[in-house]
Parts: C-alpha cells; structure tokens; sequence
C-alpha cells in the first residue's frame, strides 16, 4: 500500500461544508482562519499535512477589481479598489471574506448588517466602520462607492425582495451580489437602472475557480473553457 503522505490531493468545499472543513486541516492560511471557513485544502506531498484556504474573496474581489479597472482605466500595477469606500453587506462567512479581501487592497471598509454588533466585530478586524443594515439606505458620504451583498436577500424562491432601498443606489459606482440564483436579482437589476456597474454573483464562482485549478496544478487556468462549462450547466 502507498502511504497516504505520498498522495497529492486536492479538495473543493462548497456550502455547507466550508466551515466544517476547516476543522479538518492540520494548517489553515490566516486569512480562512479569521474569515472561519475555507473553500479548498490542499494535501501537501512532503509530509502529507492538510492545508486549507480561502480562495472565495480573491474570485470575488477579482471581479470586481476587472470591472472597475474597466469602468476607470486604473493601472494594473495599483488596485482600483485603493482608497475606495468598499461597503459590505452581511457580516456571516461571505460578509468576512469580502471585507478582507478589499481592506488588503487598500479600500476603506463600511460593514452593515441586522445585527450590529457583528458588523462592529467585523469591521474592528479589518480597521473600518460598522452600521445597521437598517440605516444603510441613508448612509452615503460620498459619491461613486462600492457595494458588495453577501445577505441572502433576493435569493430564490424570494427573487423580489432587495437588501437595499433603490432611491441608495444611486451613490454607487459598481454593485456587485453574490446571489447568482438568479443570476441577475432585483438589486442587481435596480443599481443598474440607477446607473451602476454591477457584477454577477457568477463571477466570484467563476473566478475563485481559477484560483483553484492554478493552486491545484500549477498551470493557468483554461479560463474560457471554465466560462464555457458554467454556461452550459446554468
């Protein structure tokens, strides 16, 4: 028999395993370790130890980074998210990994959330402003902010409800959900009336899957044919 230390694999988690699967890892990255909850683990070959990551914030924050630097033309070399007001609503595991990821690119994070003391807890952590998600639609201190959902709010069967009045959306430059069922969802649809660019919750899936196959293989992701594989399957 092969000792198990000589195998090489890989796991994907998906919910709602995510937090559960962190407690399987012999070592955990910093990050899945405060967000609580990882998306993949990776055996390593030398001595067979379990690592585990969370790649959900990169997939997300990459698309809404591609989607900015598209809308503003922002250099490569420096985020667009840098010094932006980055709020995000939900402080659960989603909620975590979003504020993480745009505090590391430099933006000022916002958390709003029904209960305000996770949203302080949250937004303590990465150095920003905590606010009930009630009061959110009257919050807007300057023009051409992010938004970024990570609520449940609009997810089917309840596709007509919306975390955010309509009348608010106007103060943001770029909205992104991370509900893709529906794909496009009546937060989505309403900030792109008012305006907004908007970023599909299929984005996150799509490019926290590159991440994953580059980590797992070493090689570039097929990007296209990924794209091509999630269009066929939803």
């Amino acid at each position: 028999m092969v000792p198990a230390h000589l195998f090489h694999v890989k796991y994907s988690y998906t919910i709602p395993h995510k937090e559960d699967g962190l407690k399987c890892c012999d070592e955990v990255d910093p990050i899945a370790k405060e967000i609580g909850a990882i998306s993949c683990m990776i055996r390593r070959p030398d001595d067979g130890k379990l690592k585990g990551y969370n790649v959900d914030y990169l997939g997300a924050i990459a698309a809404i980074e591609e989607a900015l630097g598209a809308s503003n033309g922002a250099p490569a070399s420096v985020s667009p998210l840098a010094g932006r007001l980055f709020v995000v609503m939900g402080a659960g595991g989603a909620g975590k990994a979003l504020a993480y990821g745009a505090y590391e690119k430099g933006a000022r994070v916002v958390v709003a959330n029904r209960t305000y003391g996770k949203a302080e807890e949250l937004a303590t952590k990465v150095g920003g402003q905590a606010i009930a998600l009630a009061n959110l639609k009257d919050f807007h201190p300057e023009e051409g902010m992010i938004l970024a959902n990570t609520t449940s709010v609009g997810m089917k069967p309840r596709t007509e409800e919306t975390p955010l009045a309509k009348e608010a959306l106007k103060h943001y430059a770029l909205v992104f959900d991370a509900i893709y069922t529906p794909k496009l969802t009546t937060l989505l649809r309403e900030a792109q009336e008012a305006g907004s660019t908007i970023v599909y919750g299929t984005e996150m899936l799509i490019n926290q899957a590159f991440v994953q196959f580059e980590r797992f293989t070493g090689l570039p992701a097929p990007k296209q044919l990924i794209r091509d594989v999630l269009a066929r399957n939803t």
